[in-house]
């Protein structure tokens, strides 16, 4: 017998335990609370305007900015105590570290991480909606969150992208950089904002790249990268699910952080089968989770596996699929449905702390 909050009636708690744990919890209330005054620093420029400035007032700070020094002073004394930004009492400056402003204020940095902040406003927005999915079983489809979740998405795995992508994830793909410099096809599924596609053609001009994505305004972003960064000439992207995406003989058919959002993964999988040219390849890039919970126990396995409760698993559960797998499946449980589908030749081609980049073929 139990008490209903778990306790056996009788039993001697470790109040040493209770007090650390409670700990634990305020600091990731804490935490959580903070990443609004993280995202607001990022979509404000404050972090930007800090980066390389040296000692700054609240109100240099706020002329600067253009902002309203009240809430910029404010905002300040939240960083000083998350320790993001130093304090000099005798001269009343804040100073953003240069090592700090490597995370917060750079995008194009690969360790840039604030872009993951904005996730916050979409994912604590739809909540209400997430908790009646709990009750019913059913799925929250990536098009029901608002826009941030796309914004947000895309600038947190931009930086990944920018620094992985061509130098380290394609050279780890028997022969496909060689057929990018020649002149290949490729279409990369589930593009979202298109980073991903337009970091490969900025980098290959002979090659042409397809784009593909179920989410409309997302496809329409991309377009508008593409027109920005003079690429239409090679570059195109369209709406289309995974299992029906146009085209054939593609040498090069990516899957960037998307396979395990979708219902029916073997479905897409079989669909890229029948569309890749003799000798082609599939780079299917996962999240870096295992299957096994306890292996997440850290700081990256923990944002990713959440990140899964609240959009990967509702998102594939809204489509009604045969699978829906959740951002950590693990390695074995997606090679059995490659396999499945037709894919037979599987291969852990590059790792980030962040990724696991698999090289797929028939």
């Amino acid at each position: 017998m139990t008490t209903s909050a778990g306790v056996s009636p009788g039993a001697a708690v470790d109040e040493d335990r209770v007090q650390r744990f409670l700990e634990k919890v305020i600091t990731d209330t804490g935490a959580a609370v903070a990443g609004l005054c993280t995202s607001l620093g990022d979509r404000l420029g404050l972090y930007t305007a800090m980066a390389g400035a040296g000692p700054l007032t609240s109100a240099q700070l706020a002329a600067r900015t253009g902002l309203a020094e009240r809430y910029v002073r404010e905002w300040l004394a939240a960083q000083v105590a998350g320790e993001y930004i130093g304090y000099a009492p005798g001269t009343d400056t804040y100073l953003l570290p240069d090592e700090h402003a490597a995370v917060l204020a750079d995008p194009d940095l690969p360790t840039y991480a604030a872009g993951f902040s904005t996730l916050l406003q979409a994912i604590y927005a739809t909540e209400d909606t997430l908790m009646e999915a709990f009750r019913t079983g059913e799925g929250v489809g990536w098009e029901e969150h608002g826009p941030a979740l796309f914004a947000g998405s895309a600038k947190f795995f931009r930086p990944g992208y920018a620094a992985s992508l061509v130098p380290e994830w394609l050279t780890a793909l028997d022969g496909v950089v060689e057929k990018l410099e020649r002149g290949a096809r490729v279409a990369d599924v589930g593009c979202g904002y298109g980073y991903s596609t337009t970091l490969m053609a900025q980098a290959f001009p002979r090659s042409h790249f397809d784009g593909f994505d179920f989410h409309r305004p997302s496809v329409e972003a991309a377009r508008g990268l593409v027109a920005e960064q003079g690429l239409d000439d090679r570059v195109s992207f369209e709406v289309a699910t995974a299992q029906d995406f146009p085209g054939e003989d593609f040498d090069l058919i990516t899957f960037f952080d998307c396979l395990h959002d979708i219902g029916d993964p073997g479905g897409a999988l079989h669909h890229a089968e029948q569309a890749l040219a003799d000798g082609g390849t599939c780079m299917v890039v996962e999240p870096n989770a295992s299957a096994d919970a306890q292996e997440n126990a850290n700081p990256i396995g923990r944002a990713l596996t959440a990140a899964s409760v609240a959009v990967c698993l509702p998102s594939a559960l809204a489509q009604h699929g045969p699978q829906a797998l959740g951002n950590h499946a693990g390695e074995e449980a997606m090679r059995q449905i490659a396999d499945e589908a037709g894919l037979h030749h599987w291969r852990l081609a590059a790792e980030s702390p962040v990724n696991r980049v698999y090289a797929v073929g028939r």
